[in-house]
């Protein structure tokens, strides 16, 4: 028996990692700046993380949601303050794609329609409906063309009127920032239009925080730079800092009906201590505020290397472009300088999600093995 080969891997076999570094079996030191895909939220090994997980272990790890669970309980409370996202009732999951699964279900039982808007580079995630709502067709089977999904670009005005006057349309479904299809984003002008015109046509306005949530972008979620209420919130990631966990908030205007939806292992006990770590460390160490204040120092460092084209993103959302692809320079960044970095649909982006806990001096680490290379 061998494993089923779908992942281009890295000859790198991590065994331990603690903050924002990582460690391989021949005791290798790396600098995390992706963080698994921006999972990695409090750092790796935070003591509030393992020690939250480590109680709950010795309580009760797991039993069904046919029984009351109180963590998710104070987990909700927590999350609506802390977020400031108000008149929301939350449903837990285990990932970001089954996040936007339950969300565009939500949406359709909702409006009682069944198209989608989404937009062009998106990505939301690897089952069939989420897959649908994924504008790359290189990772799509035949099945994932069965759902009704419209792709426009941002920006396009004209377009977003059109689609949504045909009244068929259930739910538009955005990314705050873009993560694998390279860190583009709205303006606050057409994500407040989105919202209006959802307002106008009876649709559902789902606001993806899978990657960009829990603080990542210097906000705690990334739709609120534009001052919008969506009406259902997807969010994964970086929320349980490793442990598998997703969530949706769901507007209180939405109704829930018994069997309307479901998950086994979805907000079971140690997930739910996960996320009230990730919530309390957040707090405790300001690092929304951190994530803001790294943001704009990595964009002011960076700036002085001729060779980056654009600096996107916000936050410890990031992504360095080139003129060149840089698939050769995270090989190097990897196997030279001992630096994870990340790449996205555009082959000439680097991307940058560390733990939200970095500091300047880390940063500065990069830059410093970019000029080694001459950049």
């Amino acid at each position: 028996m061998s494993l089923f080969k779908v992942y281009p891997l890295y000859d790198i076999t991590p065994t331990k990692a603690k903050g924002c570094y990582v460690f391989d079996k021949k005791g290798n030191k790396y600098l995390d700046l992706y963080g698994g895909h921006a999972v990695i939220s409090i750092g790796h090994g935070h003591k509030n993380y393992l020690k939250s997980i480590t109680n709950q272990l010795d309580k009760i790890g797991f039993y069904s949601n046919y029984i009351v669970n109180d963590l998710q309980e104070k987990l909700s409370k927590k999350l609506l303050k802390q977020s400031n996202c108000k008149d929301y009732d939350l449903f837990m999951c285990n990932s970001g794609a089954e996040a936007n699964e339950n969300a565009l279900q939500i949406a359709s039982f909702h409006s009682k329609k069944s198209k989608i808007i989404a937009f062009k580079n998106s990505f939301h995630g690897r089952s069939n409906a989420a897959l649908s709502i994924t504008d790359n067709s290189d990772i799509k089977s035949q099945m994932n063309s069965q759902l009704n999904v419209k792709f426009l670009n941002f920006g396009d005005k004209e377009s977003l009127i059109e689609e949504a006057s045909k009244k068929d349309v259930s739910s538009i479904i955005f990314e705050s920032i873009q993560g694998v299809g390279g860190l583009d984003e709205p303006n606050t002008e057409f994500v407040q239009l989105i919202r209006k015109i959802c307002d106008e046509n009876d649709i559902c306005l789902i606001a993806d925080e899978v990657q960009s949530g829990f603080g990542r972008t210097g906000d705690f979620f990334g739709f609120q730079k534009h001052k919008i209420k969506p009406d259902i919130i997807p969010m994964a990631k970086g929320m349980g800092n490793g442990f598998p966990v997703g969530g949706v908030l769901i507007d209180r205007k939405i109704k829930a009906k018994k069997g309307m939806l479901g998950s086994t292992f979805g907000g079971n006990h140690l997930a739910c201590s996960a996320v009230l770590s990730v919530l309390d460390t957040i707090k405790e160490e300001n690092l929304i505020q951190n994530s803001k204040e790294m943001g704009f120092y990595f964009k002011e460092k960076f700036s002085k290397i001729n060779s980056i084209k654009t600096i996107k993103g916000r936050g410890l959302m990031l992504g360095l472009e080139f003129d060149f692809e840089v698939q050769n320079l995270r090989k190097k960044l990897i196997f030279e300088h001992n630096i994870f970095t990340g790449g996205s649909a555009n082959k000439k982006l680097l991307r940058i999600l560390p733990p939200l806990n970095i500091n300047s001096t880390q940063i500065d680490l990069l830059f410093d093995a970019l000029k080694k290379e001459g950049l």
